[in-house]
Protein backbone atom coordinates (compact mmCIF):
# COMPACT_ATOMS: atom_id res chain seq x y z
CA UNK A 1 0.00 0.00 0.00
CA UNK A 2 3.23 2.13 0.79
CA UNK A 3 5.51 2.99 -2.44
CA UNK A 4 4.91 6.94 -2.62
CA UNK A 5 7.55 9.54 -1.10
CA UNK A 6 5.23 12.74 -0.45
CA UNK A 7 7.65 14.98 1.34
CA UNK A 8 7.56 18.45 0.16
CA UNK A 9 7.33 20.17 3.44
CA UNK A 10 9.49 23.05 3.19
CA UNK A 11 12.47 24.05 5.72
CA UNK A 12 11.05 26.48 6.65
CA UNK A 13 7.73 24.68 7.39
CA UNK A 14 9.96 21.88 8.61
CA UNK A 15 11.67 24.46 11.19
CA UNK A 16 8.65 25.79 12.81
CA UNK A 17 6.92 22.58 13.54
CA UNK A 18 10.04 21.18 15.01
CA UNK A 19 10.34 24.55 17.21
CA UNK A 20 6.67 24.38 18.36
CA UNK A 21 6.51 20.55 19.14
CA UNK A 22 6.96 20.84 22.75
CA UNK A 23 4.01 23.84 22.36
CA UNK A 24 2.12 21.62 20.51
CA UNK A 25 1.84 18.00 21.25
CA UNK A 26 0.14 18.28 24.27
CA UNK A 27 -0.99 15.64 25.96
CA UNK A 28 -4.71 14.75 25.75
CA UNK A 29 -5.71 13.44 29.48
CA UNK A 30 -9.60 12.94 28.49
CA UNK A 31 -7.77 9.51 26.30
CA UNK A 32 -8.45 6.47 28.22
CA UNK A 33 -8.27 4.02 25.51
CA UNK A 34 -5.53 2.93 23.21
CA UNK A 35 -6.42 1.08 20.09
CA UNK A 36 -4.01 -1.45 17.84
CA UNK A 37 -5.46 -1.59 14.59
CA UNK A 38 -3.88 -4.93 12.63
CA UNK A 39 -3.93 -4.50 8.92
CA UNK A 40 -4.48 -8.06 7.39
CA UNK A 41 -4.33 -8.50 3.64
CA UNK A 42 -6.32 -10.77 1.26
CA UNK A 43 -3.53 -11.66 -0.50
CA UNK A 44 -2.37 -14.10 3.00
CA UNK A 45 -4.51 -15.70 4.89
CA UNK A 46 -2.55 -14.62 7.67
CA UNK A 47 -5.00 -14.04 10.41
CA UNK A 48 -7.98 -16.38 10.82
CA UNK A 49 -5.81 -18.82 12.45
CA UNK A 50 -4.05 -17.22 15.25
CA UNK A 51 -6.96 -17.87 17.46
CA UNK A 52 -4.93 -16.50 20.80
CA UNK A 53 -3.45 -13.71 19.53
CA UNK A 54 -7.19 -11.69 19.22
CA UNK A 55 -6.45 -10.62 22.67
CA UNK A 56 -3.71 -8.36 21.49
CA UNK A 57 -5.16 -6.15 19.27
CA UNK A 58 -8.03 -4.07 19.01
CA UNK A 59 -9.31 -3.37 15.22
CA UNK A 60 -8.41 -5.25 12.32
CA UNK A 61 -8.04 -3.57 8.87
CA UNK A 62 -8.78 -5.45 5.74
CA UNK A 63 -7.09 -4.71 3.21
CA UNK A 64 -8.52 -4.54 0.44
CA UNK A 65 -12.17 -3.60 -1.03
CA UNK A 66 -11.86 -2.51 -4.76
CA UNK A 67 -14.12 0.32 -6.65
CA UNK A 68 -15.11 -1.11 -9.95
CA UNK A 69 -17.58 1.10 -11.68
CA UNK A 70 -17.93 4.00 -8.59
CA UNK A 71 -19.26 0.94 -6.32
CA UNK A 72 -16.74 -0.62 -3.51
CA UNK A 73 -16.64 -4.35 -4.61
CA UNK A 74 -14.69 -7.43 -3.23
CA UNK A 75 -11.53 -7.49 -4.53
CA UNK A 76 -10.63 -10.97 -3.97
CA UNK A 77 -13.13 -14.10 -4.39
CA UNK A 78 -11.19 -15.34 -0.93
CA UNK A 79 -12.74 -12.03 0.74
CA UNK A 80 -15.81 -14.17 1.91
CA UNK A 81 -14.20 -16.26 3.61
CA UNK A 82 -11.41 -14.64 5.01
CA UNK A 83 -13.51 -12.30 6.76
CA UNK A 84 -16.03 -14.90 8.22
CA UNK A 85 -12.67 -16.65 10.36
CA UNK A 86 -11.95 -12.58 11.06
CA UNK A 87 -15.23 -12.26 12.40
CA UNK A 88 -14.48 -15.99 14.30
CA UNK A 89 -11.71 -13.85 16.51
CA UNK A 90 -14.51 -12.23 18.36
CA UNK A 91 -15.40 -15.35 20.33
CA UNK A 92 -12.08 -14.64 21.93
CA UNK A 93 -12.40 -10.64 21.91
CA UNK A 94 -15.28 -9.82 22.29
CA UNK A 95 -14.95 -6.40 21.60
CA UNK A 96 -12.84 -7.15 18.32
CA UNK A 97 -13.93 -4.43 15.60
CA UNK A 98 -13.15 -5.33 11.99
CA UNK A 99 -13.26 -2.63 8.82
CA UNK A 100 -13.36 -2.87 5.29
CA UNK A 101 -10.41 -0.58 3.95
CA UNK A 102 -10.95 0.24 0.33
CA UNK A 103 -8.41 1.25 -1.97
CA UNK A 104 -4.61 1.13 -1.07
CA UNK A 105 -1.79 1.68 -3.45
CA UNK A 106 -2.76 -0.91 -6.27
CA UNK A 107 -6.73 0.10 -5.88
CA UNK A 108 -6.95 4.00 -5.42
CA UNK A 109 -7.08 5.00 -9.28
CA UNK A 110 -10.99 5.04 -9.59
CA UNK A 111 -11.14 7.24 -6.13
CA UNK A 112 -11.52 10.83 -7.62
CA UNK A 113 -13.99 9.55 -10.15
CA UNK A 114 -16.62 7.26 -7.59
CA UNK A 115 -16.58 11.20 -5.24
CA UNK A 116 -16.69 13.50 -8.09
CA UNK A 117 -20.17 14.60 -8.25
CA UNK A 118 -22.86 14.54 -5.32
CA UNK A 119 -24.71 11.65 -7.83
CA UNK A 120 -21.57 9.15 -7.90
CA UNK A 121 -20.70 9.88 -3.86
CA UNK A 122 -24.14 8.67 -3.32
CA UNK A 123 -23.46 5.86 -5.45
CA UNK A 124 -19.81 4.68 -3.27
CA UNK A 125 -21.52 5.27 0.41
CA UNK A 126 -24.23 3.35 -0.31
CA UNK A 127 -22.13 0.44 -2.24
CA UNK A 128 -19.34 1.13 0.75
CA UNK A 129 -22.38 0.67 3.54
CA UNK A 130 -23.66 -2.65 1.56
CA UNK A 131 -20.13 -3.85 1.62
CA UNK A 132 -20.16 -3.62 5.46
CA UNK A 133 -23.52 -4.92 6.00
CA UNK A 134 -22.97 -7.59 3.74
CA UNK A 135 -19.78 -8.93 5.51
CA UNK A 136 -21.39 -8.08 8.86
CA UNK A 137 -18.73 -6.21 9.91
CA UNK A 138 -17.73 -2.93 11.80
CA UNK A 139 -16.67 -0.34 9.48
CA UNK A 140 -15.42 1.46 6.40
CA UNK A 141 -11.41 2.76 6.43
CA UNK A 142 -10.59 4.91 3.41
CA UNK A 143 -6.89 4.30 2.03
CA UNK A 144 -7.28 6.79 -0.84
CA UNK A 145 -3.58 7.12 -1.79
CA UNK A 146 -3.59 9.79 -2.44
CA UNK A 147 -6.40 12.73 -2.74
CA UNK A 148 -5.15 15.64 -5.01
CA UNK A 149 -1.91 13.06 -6.14
CA UNK A 150 -1.28 10.75 -8.47
CA UNK A 151 -0.08 7.99 -6.07
CA UNK A 152 0.16 4.93 -8.59
CA UNK A 153 -0.06 6.84 -11.98
CA UNK A 154 -4.16 7.77 -10.55
CA UNK A 155 -6.66 10.13 -11.89
CA UNK A 156 -6.76 13.46 -9.33
CA UNK A 157 -7.96 16.55 -9.55
CA UNK A 158 -7.75 19.70 -7.22
CA UNK A 159 -11.63 19.49 -6.79
CA UNK A 160 -10.62 15.68 -4.57
CA UNK A 161 -9.46 17.60 -1.69
CA UNK A 162 -13.15 19.59 -0.84
CA UNK A 163 -14.75 15.67 -2.60
CA UNK A 164 -12.88 13.50 0.30
CA UNK A 165 -14.50 15.47 2.92
CA UNK A 166 -18.01 15.55 0.99
CA UNK A 167 -17.51 11.35 0.86
CA UNK A 168 -16.39 11.65 4.41
CA UNK A 169 -19.10 13.45 5.45
CA UNK A 170 -21.72 11.70 3.72
CA UNK A 171 -20.68 7.97 5.01
CA UNK A 172 -20.77 9.52 8.45
CA UNK A 173 -24.59 10.24 7.82
CA UNK A 174 -25.33 7.15 6.52
CA UNK A 175 -23.18 5.53 8.80
CA UNK A 176 -24.92 6.76 12.25
CA UNK A 177 -28.48 6.40 9.89
CA UNK A 178 -28.30 2.95 10.49
CA UNK A 179 -26.70 2.90 14.16
CA UNK A 180 -28.12 1.01 17.15
CA UNK A 181 -27.52 1.26 20.45
CA UNK A 182 -25.58 -1.89 20.17
CA UNK A 183 -23.69 -0.76 16.54
CA UNK A 184 -22.35 1.91 16.04
CA UNK A 185 -20.61 2.19 12.92
CA UNK A 186 -17.08 3.51 12.42
CA UNK A 187 -15.27 5.46 10.01
CA UNK A 188 -11.42 6.22 9.45
CA UNK A 189 -8.53 7.00 7.12
CA UNK A 190 -5.13 6.29 6.19
CA UNK A 191 -3.48 9.64 5.80
CA UNK A 192 0.05 9.99 4.10
CA UNK A 193 2.85 10.96 6.57
CA UNK A 194 3.61 14.24 4.87
CA UNK A 195 2.54 17.99 4.03
CA UNK A 196 1.92 17.19 0.84
CA UNK A 197 -0.75 15.57 1.69
CA UNK A 198 -2.23 17.77 4.34
CA UNK A 199 -1.97 20.52 1.78
CA UNK A 200 -4.11 17.91 -0.38
CA UNK A 201 -7.20 17.50 2.14
CA UNK A 202 -8.88 19.72 4.74
CA UNK A 203 -8.27 17.46 7.69
CA UNK A 204 -9.13 20.09 10.05
CA UNK A 205 -12.95 20.04 8.71
CA UNK A 206 -12.68 16.19 7.49
CA UNK A 207 -11.64 14.32 10.95
CA UNK A 208 -15.04 15.60 12.31
CA UNK A 209 -16.60 12.72 10.57
CA UNK A 210 -13.96 10.27 11.79
CA UNK A 211 -13.41 7.87 14.35
CA UNK A 212 -9.87 8.01 13.97
CA UNK A 213 -6.67 8.76 11.79
CA UNK A 214 -4.16 6.30 10.75
CA UNK A 215 -0.81 7.86 9.67
CA UNK A 216 1.31 5.82 7.69
CA UNK A 217 4.72 7.08 9.05
CA UNK A 218 6.93 4.42 7.15
CA UNK A 219 7.89 4.58 3.66
CA UNK A 220 9.83 7.34 4.59
CA UNK A 221 12.43 6.00 2.49
CA UNK A 222 12.50 3.18 -0.48
CA UNK A 223 10.85 2.47 -3.09
CA UNK A 224 13.62 2.70 -5.82
CA UNK A 225 15.30 5.73 -4.69
CA UNK A 226 19.14 5.94 -5.19
CA UNK A 227 19.75 6.85 -1.81
CA UNK A 228 19.45 4.77 1.57
CA UNK A 229 17.71 6.36 4.26
CA UNK A 230 15.60 5.51 7.88
CA UNK A 231 12.11 4.34 6.43
CA UNK A 232 10.32 4.82 9.46
CA UNK A 233 12.73 6.76 12.29
CA UNK A 234 11.42 8.23 15.36
CA UNK A 235 12.79 11.55 15.00
CA UNK A 236 15.25 13.21 12.57
CA UNK A 237 18.82 11.62 11.78
CA UNK A 238 22.30 13.36 12.47
CA UNK A 239 23.08 11.50 9.24
CA UNK A 240 20.34 12.93 6.92
CA UNK A 241 21.74 16.11 5.45
CA UNK A 242 18.59 16.05 3.63
CA UNK A 243 16.81 19.89 4.37
CA UNK A 244 13.41 18.15 4.05
CA UNK A 245 14.24 15.40 6.44
CA UNK A 246 11.48 13.56 7.58
CA UNK A 247 10.38 11.57 10.80
CA UNK A 248 7.62 10.11 13.19
CA UNK A 249 7.22 13.26 15.35
CA UNK A 250 7.41 15.59 12.59
CA UNK A 251 4.83 13.46 10.50
CA UNK A 252 2.41 13.73 13.54
CA UNK A 253 3.26 17.83 14.39
CA UNK A 254 2.38 18.38 10.63
CA UNK A 255 -1.40 16.43 11.28
CA UNK A 256 -1.57 18.13 14.95
CA UNK A 257 -0.62 21.67 12.90
CA UNK A 258 -3.28 20.58 10.74
CA UNK A 259 -6.41 20.63 13.06
CA UNK A 260 -6.29 16.85 13.81
CA UNK A 261 -6.77 16.01 17.84
CA UNK A 262 -4.08 14.37 19.12
CA UNK A 263 -6.03 12.17 20.81
CA UNK A 264 -7.63 10.61 17.03
CA UNK A 265 -4.30 10.22 15.32
CA UNK A 266 -3.44 6.73 15.09
CA UNK A 267 0.80 6.26 14.76
CA UNK A 268 1.60 3.61 12.14
CA UNK A 269 4.71 1.45 12.30
CA UNK A 270 5.97 -0.97 9.59
CA UNK A 271 6.69 -5.00 10.36
CA UNK A 272 8.61 -5.08 7.73
CA UNK A 273 11.87 -3.40 6.47
CA UNK A 274 13.33 -1.95 3.12
CA UNK A 275 17.04 -2.86 1.63
CA UNK A 276 19.39 -1.28 -0.94
CA UNK A 277 22.07 -2.97 -2.48
CA UNK A 278 25.05 -1.21 -4.04
CA UNK A 279 25.18 1.45 -1.50
CA UNK A 280 28.47 3.24 -0.64
CA UNK A 281 30.03 1.70 2.77
CA UNK A 282 30.60 4.98 4.27
CA UNK A 283 28.81 5.40 7.52
CA UNK A 284 27.75 1.89 7.32
CA UNK A 285 25.73 2.36 4.31
CA UNK A 286 23.29 4.85 5.88
CA UNK A 287 22.13 7.95 4.22
CA UNK A 288 24.55 7.35 1.10
CA UNK A 289 23.93 6.81 -2.81
CA UNK A 290 23.31 3.64 -4.18
CA UNK A 291 23.41 1.68 -7.80
CA UNK A 292 22.23 -1.36 -7.06
CA UNK A 293 18.29 -3.37 -7.02
CA UNK A 294 15.83 -2.27 -3.42
CA UNK A 295 13.04 -4.42 -2.11
CA UNK A 296 11.81 -4.98 1.25
CA UNK A 297 11.74 -7.67 3.85
CA UNK A 298 9.47 -8.91 6.35
CA UNK A 299 10.32 -8.49 10.32
CA UNK A 300 10.93 -12.15 10.60
CA UNK A 301 13.12 -12.03 7.62
CA UNK A 302 15.29 -9.69 8.77
CA UNK A 303 15.63 -10.92 11.92
CA UNK A 304 16.36 -14.86 10.71
CA UNK A 305 19.26 -12.83 8.66
CA UNK A 306 21.01 -11.20 11.65
CA UNK A 307 21.06 -14.58 13.33
CA UNK A 308 22.02 -16.75 10.33
CA UNK A 309 25.77 -15.49 11.30
CA UNK A 310 26.30 -14.56 7.47
CA UNK A 311 27.95 -11.32 7.51
CA UNK A 312 24.83 -8.86 8.99
CA UNK A 313 25.87 -6.74 11.07
CA UNK A 314 23.23 -4.97 13.22
CA UNK A 315 23.62 -0.75 13.92
CA UNK A 316 21.88 1.77 16.24
CA UNK A 317 21.09 5.29 15.33
CA UNK A 318 20.71 7.26 18.87
CA UNK A 319 19.54 10.50 17.60
CA UNK A 320 16.84 9.02 15.05
CA UNK A 321 16.13 6.02 17.29
CA UNK A 322 16.37 3.49 14.85
CA UNK A 323 18.27 -0.02 14.07
CA UNK A 324 19.30 -0.32 10.48
CA UNK A 325 21.71 -3.62 9.31
CA UNK A 326 24.77 -3.11 6.66
CA UNK A 327 26.62 -6.04 4.56
CA UNK A 328 29.39 -5.66 3.72
CA UNK A 329 29.88 -8.63 1.03
CA UNK A 330 27.15 -6.79 -1.38
CA UNK A 331 26.91 -3.50 0.16
CA UNK A 332 23.16 -4.11 1.48
CA UNK A 333 21.62 -1.31 3.89
CA UNK A 334 18.31 -2.34 5.38
CA UNK A 335 16.10 0.32 7.33
CA UNK A 336 13.40 -1.56 10.05
CA UNK A 337 11.84 -0.88 12.92
CA UNK A 338 13.30 -3.40 16.30
CA UNK A 339 11.27 -3.94 19.78
CA UNK A 340 14.03 -1.24 20.57
CA UNK A 341 12.64 1.13 18.14
CA UNK A 342 9.11 0.35 18.57
CA UNK A 343 9.49 0.67 22.29
CA UNK A 344 10.47 4.30 21.64
CA UNK A 345 7.38 5.01 19.40
CA UNK A 346 5.24 3.41 21.75
CA UNK A 347 6.70 5.42 24.78
CA UNK A 348 5.78 8.47 22.37
CA UNK A 349 2.15 7.25 21.54
CA UNK A 350 1.88 6.82 25.72
CA UNK A 351 3.43 10.04 26.42
CA UNK A 352 1.86 12.71 23.79
CA UNK A 353 -1.72 10.62 24.48
CA UNK A 354 -2.30 9.53 20.81
CA UNK A 355 -4.89 7.05 19.92
CA UNK A 356 -2.93 4.11 19.40
CA UNK A 357 -0.75 1.99 17.58
CA UNK A 358 -1.37 0.39 13.84
CA UNK A 359 0.35 -1.70 11.90
CA UNK A 360 1.28 -2.84 8.75
CA UNK A 361 0.82 -5.80 8.60
CA UNK A 362 0.50 -8.82 10.75
CA UNK A 363 2.35 -11.60 8.56
CA UNK A 364 5.60 -9.92 8.83
CA UNK A 365 6.17 -10.44 12.52
CA UNK A 366 7.68 -13.43 14.60
CA UNK A 367 5.49 -12.24 17.60
CA UNK A 368 8.15 -9.56 18.75
CA UNK A 369 6.70 -6.14 17.65
CA UNK A 370 2.91 -7.04 18.28
CA UNK A 371 3.68 -8.29 21.86
CA UNK A 372 6.38 -5.26 22.20
CA UNK A 373 3.01 -2.93 21.69
CA UNK A 374 0.72 -4.94 23.50
CA UNK A 375 2.80 -5.19 26.65
CA UNK A 376 3.87 -1.38 26.47
CA UNK A 377 1.03 0.42 25.10
CA UNK A 378 -1.14 -0.11 28.02
CA UNK A 379 -0.07 1.80 30.99
CA UNK A 380 -1.24 -0.54 33.96
CA UNK A 381 -1.95 1.65 37.32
Amino acid sequence: MKYILLYTCSLFIFLSCTSKKNENLEQNTNLTNKKVIAYVNSWQDNWGDNFEKANLITHINYAFANIKDGEVVEGRHTDFEIIKKLIKLKEKNKDLKILISVGGWSWSKNFSDAVLTEASREKFANSAISFMKRHNIDGIDLDWEYPGLPGAGNVHRPEDKENFTAILKLLREKLDGIATSENQYLLTIASGASQNYLDHTNMKEAHKYLDFINIMTYDFHGGGEAKTGHHANLNPSNSDDNPLVVSVVKAVQEHVNAGIPIGKIVLGVPFYGRWWKGANPMNNGLYQKTKGTTGSYNYNAIIDSINSNKGYTEYWDEAAKAPYIWRQKDSLFITYDNAKSLKYKVDFVNDKQLGGIMFWQFNGDNGTLLNTIYNNLYIKE
